[in-house]
């Protein structure tokens, strides 16, 4: 066999596995992603803001359906119990009883914190889709709370709407659980990092049942949520993610 059809070969191989590890990536994320939304998603959280001076407990409960459609109601503090979030596909509102008013959310708040914690709209309605708007690539193994993972890094598509500039997220190979989540912005500064444990059976699946966002820059302030009830692939109508619902859910 000539050096050329050698250099051929290896070419080919080179590139075939470049091929197949990218394609390997993206079906640990469609999988590790799949299993947190099933086809639809039912959850009961309590969500803890630390701050070095004071700490808060936000309760809520929360539905989706696909990537498209999600809907959260606050039902923990009394102040604030009521108060829903809605999304549609690419349109997000918020309602809040105490003023009787419906707002639209403009992209530009999806960064924000929730409930002024470190969890951002975005992460609670799930705008982004890590399927859709990101490339892949696995750039490693790690161990994770003694769960073997890969590690994955994801960038946006340059046309993508999204708010991070750099994802890179730890899934366990046993489970396709997401047991770390670092969150950079479009610079690649490390913004925040989320951790997740407590591996427990919820809604027929195990799953981590403990999350904690710790932002990069303020190590004494984190946020933690906790799930105390799961369940997937309940039947809802398109109906149910609508602005009169977000009125009436309880």
């Amino acid at each position: 066999m000539n050096t050329k059809k050698i250099l051929l070969i290896l070419l080919i191989s080179i590139s075939g596995g470049i091929v197949l590890q990218a394609q390997t990536a993206t079906e640990i994320i469609k999988k590790a992603d799949a299993k947190m939304r099933g086809e639809t998603f039912y959850g009961e959280m309590s969500m803890t803001i630390v701050r070095p001076t004071w700490e808060r407990t936000v309760k809520f409960k929360s539905w989706g359906m696909g990537s498209e459609f999600s809907l959260a109601l606050v039902t923990y503090p009394p102040k604030e119990q009521g108060q829903t979030f809605l999304k549609r596909q690419n349109e997000m509102w918020t309602w809040n009883p105490t003023i009787n008013r419906l707002i639209k959310l403009p992209p530009s708040m999806l960064s924000q914190g929730w409930m002024g914690s470190d969890f951002s709209n975005d992460d609670l309605l799930k705008e982004s889709s890590l399927v859709n708007d990101y490339q892949h690539k696995i750039v490693g193994d790690e161990k994770i709370d003694g769960h073997l993972c890969w590690k994955i890094e994801l960038i946006p598509y340059q046309d993508a709407a999204v708010v991070w500039g750099k994802i890179i997220k730890w899934i366990s190979k046993s489970e396709f659980n997401q047991m770390k989540t670092e969150y950079f912005d479009e610079e690649e500064y490390l913004i925040k990092t989320e951790l997740a444990s407590n591996i427990q059976l919820m809604g027929g699946k195990r799953l981590p049942t403990h999350m904690e966002i710790i932002p990069a820059d303020q190590p004494k302030h984190k946020t933690m949520v906790d799930i105390t009830k799961v369940e997937f692939d309940k039947p809802y109508e398109n109906e149910f993610f609508t602005q009169q619902n977000m009125k009436r859910v309880k």
